[in-house]
């Protein structure tokens, strides 16, 4: 199939781009490269691609409805996780998040209905939960984000929704909880943690490090966009997670373990928009896309600071 990945330079799309290329599909990246972490991290994801027939780097962004529509031409599937990323960063300006995430998706879609587009599969996140009234919690939980990223999150499922049941575009919504893993951005928690043990500093928690979080190796994050993919779904929303929790104490202590260090952690203050626990019911996406994550916690955290230090070394001194 010819499929459309946008932010395709990223984390979890520059993985899922690789899956994609490996199965035999045609796959175009549209990709603005904006400044939130270095767009040479971003290019360094998706480099090794370039020359490959089968793949196509578009420079642009997702509100270009030109662009839009020139290279949704003849393709069959959307895989939509083009976004401006983290919680905290969106308080600092919750215009440019709505701009990206909500108008962002709206014009996506709007430009779907005018191609051959088969099914959309959009990148929502746990976040349009907000704080957890139960543990795990389901699809059905209430959707309260407490951030600006997380109600730009479900603004974007809720226009889904809409153009699903409207207009008969088959869309899977997937919320992903804490992915980690190779290529995750250099600001999120596991990544900073491993780049300041191996460096012989002390991670910065903020709280008591006993906030819990549903940690999703980014291998089943990928294995689930081709299980929606796949799948004969054609309105769905489903819990992406690993479907067991962990505290970042744990998490610091694993790294340590796998570092072999004793380096202990420094506590802050709490911040704004962070939950007090996360973990995926996954129920649903078991029974109904076959999803089965395969790679625990501490397996993943092994395998992130093995790829760290053979590929990301030139990071290392980067604090």
């Amino acid at each position: 199939m010819r499929i459309l990945v946008t932010g395709g330079a990223g984390f979890i799309g520059s993985n899922l781009v690789d899956r994609l290329l490996y199965l035999g599909h045609e796959v175009v990246v549209i990709d603005n490269f904006d400044e939130s972490y270095s767009p040479r991290i971003k290019m360094k994801n998706i480099e090794h691609n370039i020359r490959k027939k089968n793949f196509r780097l578009v420079k642009g962004d997702i509100r270009d409805e030109k662009k839009l529509k020139e290279y949704l031409k003849d393709t069959d599937v959307v895989f939509h996780l083009a976004a401006k990323a983290g919680v905290r960063d969106s308080f600092k300006d919750p215009r440019a998040y709505h701009e990206v995430n909500v108008t962002g998706t709206l014009k996506v879609l709007e430009s779907c209905l005018n191609s051959e587009i088969r099914k959309v599969i959009y990148a929502s996140s746990s976040s349009v939960y907000g704080e957890p009234q139960t543990l795990p919690m389901d699809e059905s939980h209430p959707t309260n984000p407490v951030s600006v990223y997380g109600a730009t999150k479900l603004a974007g499922e809720k226009y889904c929704y809409v153009f699903s049941k409207l207009y008969g575009l088959d869309i899977v919504s997937l919320r992903y909880f804490t992915v980690f893993g190779p290529r995750q951005r250099p600001d999120e928690a596991i990544a900073k943690f491993t780049r300041l043990i191996l460096h012989g500093k002390r991670p910065e928690i903020y709280g008591n490090g006993e906030q819990t979080r549903d940690f999703t190796f980014i291998s089943d994050v990928v294995d689930a966009n081709i299980l929606a993919m796949k799948s004969r779904v054609h309105w769905g929303v489903f819990n992406i997670g690993s479907g067991k929790s962990v505290s970042v104490n744990e998490v610091v202590r694993m790294l340590n373990r796998v570092c072999k260090s004793k380096i202990k952690p420094i506590y802050t203050e709490k911040r704004k928009g962070d939950v007090s626990h996360t973990l995926a019911n996954i129920e649903k996406a078991r029974k109904v896309l076959k999803y089965q994550p395969k790679i625990g916690i501490e397996v993943g955290i092994r395998k992130y600071v093995e790829w760290f230090l053979k590929e990301r070394i030139d990071l290392i001194n980067k604090i």
